[in-house]
């Protein structure tokens, strides 16, 4: 057990965790940032690190790992207590502290915020039974090397917003890029929806993918199912499968937190129903809930602040302005 008391661990390194890392920075608290991935990130790392992100307030548009990286270099100005690739498994409360246990360890903090977005994570498949042949090959279900597509005719199946985005983007260096989504409306942003529809993308929508054609982990030909059973053949060199992801709290939902579905209810001050825990992002819920970086931003100072007034009621909720902070260059 590490005898050393940081005022807050955070579990998550995704955008929200790291921001709250440099916001306790800011409220001149110790961290230990805890994150099951062997980097920080999130799932903008694990994902999709080459795809632009558009929501996010002073960039009108900025590629997922570039913001990471503006937001680790920005966290280290708390300087943290890195733990990647350690996954966080109970607590026990202890006087005025936690007990934190992971599978590599033991720590003591007096605060705990969790920020791990979903949870733990793994794509929804199509649920072909030849589909693990084509894994990893020509069928994938996150993006990381945009160059893997170039002159390719691309297949994207999927109706939200990163199956649309992934379609913007691939359309530059693909030979060509179909959108084939299983209903007739898409639950993307309606500027992405009219993009893709004013783009040279063929959009398929109403069908299924029911077989993938190929051999040796390459797709050949896939074939598009509608409800009436009408079939078409597609050609194709890529599939991307955008499903989204099945999400799992893990071992956090042992802790006796209060859950809505898979997400940690929160009060405004973003503590959970457990004193001195406390939540933010994606992984949290409350009334008029918006999941989105650009929240998870907002919400990291709200749960920090309120983390330090948990165990030093002298200190001001209300903190100074950065301005005030920093020196001026």
């Amino acid at each position: 057990m590490k005898d050393e008391i940081v005022d807050v661990t955070i579990i998550g390194g995704g955008p929200t965790g790291l921001f709250s890392t440099f916001y306790a920075g800011m409220r001149q608290m110790s961290v230990r940032l805890i994150d099951s991935l062997p980097e920080l990130g999130g799932q903008l790392m694990e994902l999709y690190p080459d795809k632009y992100i558009y929501d996010v307030g002073g960039f009108p548009k900025i590629l997922a790992k570039d913001l990471v990286s503006n937001l680790v270099s920005q966290a280290q100005y708390a300087e943290p207590e890195l733990h990647l690739g350690e996954t966080v498994q109970s607590y026990e409360r202890e006087d005025d502290h936690f007990i934190l246990k992971t599978d590599k360890g033991e720590y003591l903090t007096r605060t705990i915020l969790i920020t791990a977005g979903v949870g733990a994570f793994q794509p929804r498949k199509i649920g072909l039974d030849n589909e693990a042949d084509f894994e990893g090959t020509s069928l994938q279900y996150a993006v990381r090397d945009l160059e893997k597509f170039r002159d390719k005719d691309v297949v994207v199946l999927g109706g939200g917003d990163s199956a649309l985005d992934w379609s913007l983007m691939l359309q530059e260096l693909a030979k060509s890029v179909t959108l084939v989504h299983r209903r007739n409306r898409f639950t993307a942003h309606e500027t992405s929806v009219q993009q893709v529809m004013d783009s040279p993308i063929d959009v398929k929508t109403s069908l299924n993918v029911t077989e993938i054609k190929g051999e040796n982990g390459q797709i050949d030909e896939l074939v598009l199912t509608a409800k009436d059973g009408t079939e078409e053949v597609l050609k194709a060199d890529q599939l991307i499968v955008n499903f989204g992801n099945i999400s799992s709290l893990g071992p956090l939902k042992e802790w006796g937190l209060e859950l809505e579905k898979n997400s940690i209810k929160v009060n405004p001050h973003m503590e959970t129903n457990i004193p001195g825990i406390f939540a933010a992002g994606d992984i949290t819920t409350f009334e008029g809930k918006v999941k989105l970086i650009a929240t998870g931003f907002g919400e990291a100072p709200v749960a920090i602040s309120y983390a330090k007034s948990s165990y030093d009621p002298k200190s001001r909720v209300q903190p100074k302005h950065s301005t005030s902070v920093f020196k001026q260059d």
